[in-house]
C-alpha cells in the first residue's frame, strides 16, 4: 500500500474550488477501520455542503466532502472486534446515532459524515468500527454506495417510523434517489406507489419500475386532484415530501384520513406553508425525516438482500471526473449519481 493517496478537497466553499490533492494515507486508531474506498454516491446534501449553504458551523479546511461510501476494510486497529480485513462496509451517516432516541447534537447536524466530519471522497478513509455497517452481499460496490443517505432516509420514512402496511398507497415526489428507493421499498412491502415529476420521460421510467400511477406536475400543477383521482377520492397514506415550500399544501390535500407526510427535502424552499384545517380534519401527521440510525441501516440492508432490491443508478463517473458528477447532480438525475474509484488491480 502506498503511503500517499488522492482525495478531493475544498480549501474554501464552492464547487469551483474543489481540487484533487495528495495526502498521507491515514492510520487506524485502536477502534478504527482503514477502508479502501471503492465508490461514493452523491446526494443533494453534498451539493449544499460544498457550496457552503447547509452547515451552521464551518468545518476544518481543507475539507473532504461527500457522505456516502462503500469500501473494503484493509487494516484494523488493535481493539477492533466488529469487522475484519476484507469485509465490505458502508458508513453510518449519523455517527453517534446507533439506536433509540437521537443525540441532541443532531439538532445542529451532529457529527455526520461529509459535514461537519470529513467526508468520503478520498481513496482511503478511517471510521470507528461502531460507525460501519456491512454492505448487502447482493449489491456491487457502486450499488451499495447509494444506500447510507438516500436509501436509509426512504426506509426511515416508510418502514422505521411510517410502519408501512401492504395495500397502502405511497406518493413520492420526483425521481431522485430518495424517491426511487421509496418506490422500491413500498413495492417490496406490498404497497402501491404514485410518482410525481415534471419530466414525462422520467415518469415513463418510473412506470417501468412498477409505479401504480404517475402525475406530470408540469401539466397538473395542482397535482393533489390527480392523486385523489388515482385513489378514487380516498387519498394517499404516505407522502415523501421532497420539494418543500408551498408544495406541502398539495401533499396535505392529497392525504387520506390518518395519512402522514414525511418532510424530507426542501428543493423549492426551506420554509413550508400549509393550512392547518386539512391537517386537523384528516388527523394527519407531519414528521421530519433526516436519514436514520445504525440499527435501521442494518435491518434495511438485510431486507435489500432478501427482496433482491437493486438501486437505480443514472450514471457512474470515474474518480477523476468528480466535478462532472456534481454537475450531473445539479441537472437532476433519475436515481443516483456514483463516483467509482479504481481498485488496486486496475491501477
Amino acid at each position: 500500500m502506498s503511503e500517499t493517496m488522492k482525495r478531493w478537497q475544498l480549501p474554501s466553499f464552492g464547487l469551483k474550488n474543489l481540487e484533487l490533492a495528495e495526502a498521507p494515507v491515514p492510520g487506524p486508531g485502536s477502534n478504527e477501520l482503514l477502508i479502501r474506498v471503492a465508490a461514493v454516491s452523491l446526494n443533494y446534501r453534498d451539493k449544499l455542503v460544498v457550496e457552503g449553504e447547509l452547515l451552521p458551523d464551518r468545518p476544518t479546511m481543507p475539507f473532504v466532502p461527500v457522505s456516502d461510501m462503500a469500501g473494503e476494510v484493509v487494516a484494523t486497529g488493535a481493539d477492533v472486534s466488529r469487522f475484519k480485513v476484507g469485509d465490505r462496509v458502508l458508513g453510518n451517516f449519523w455517527t453517534q446515532w446507533i439506536d433509540g432516541e437521537p443525540p441532541r447534537e443532531m439538532a445542529r447536524h451532529g457529527l455526520s459524515l461529509g459535514g461537519p466530519l470529513p467526508g468520503m471522497l478520498a481513496e482511503y478513509v478511517t471510521l470507528h468500527e461502531g460507525v460501519a455497517v456491512k454492505a448487502p452481499a447482493s449489491l456491487t460496490d457502486e450499488e451499495a454506495s447509494t444506500l447510507p443517505v438516500a436509501a436509509l432516509t426512504a426506509w426511515s420514512a416508510l418502514i422505521e417510523t411510517g410502519h408501512l402496511k401492504a395495500g397502502q398507497t405511497v406518493l413520492v415526489q420526483g425521481t431522485g434517489g430518495v424517491a426511487l428507493f421509496g418506490l422500491q421499498f413500498a413495492q417490496a412491502f406490498g404497497a402501491r406507489v404514485i410518482v410525481t415529476s415534471q419530466s414525462t420521460e422520467k415518469l415513463g421510467h418510473a412506470k417501468a419500475l412498477g409505479a401504480f400511477g404517475v402525475i406530470d406536475t408540469r401539466a397538473n400543477p395542482d397535482w393533489s386532484a390527480a392523486a385523489l383521482d388515482l385513489t378514487d377520492g380516498r387519498g394517499v397514506d404516505h407522502v415523501l415530501e421532497l420539494i418543500g415550500g408551498d408544495n406541502i399544501s398539495r401533499s396535505a390535500a392529497a392525504l387520506a384520513s390518518g395519512g402522514r407526510i414525511a418532510q424530507i427535502g426542501f428543493m423549492k424552499g426551506a420554509e413550508i406553508v400549509l393550512s392547518a384545517v386539512p391537517m386537523m380534519l384528516k388527523r394527519a401527521i407531519i414528521q421530519g425525516i433526516s436519514v436514520g440510525h445504525r440499527r435501521a441501516f442494518e435491518v434495511m440492508n438485510r431486507a435489500i438482500d432478501e427482496h433482491g432490491i437493486k438501486p437505480v443508478i443514472d450514471k457512474v463517473y470515474a474518480f477523476e471526473d468528480a466535478r462532472a458528477a456534481f454537475d450531473h447532480l445539479e441537472r437532476g438525475p433519475f436515481g443516483k449519481v456514483v463516483v467509482r474509484f479504481k481498485s488496486e488491480v486496475e491501477s
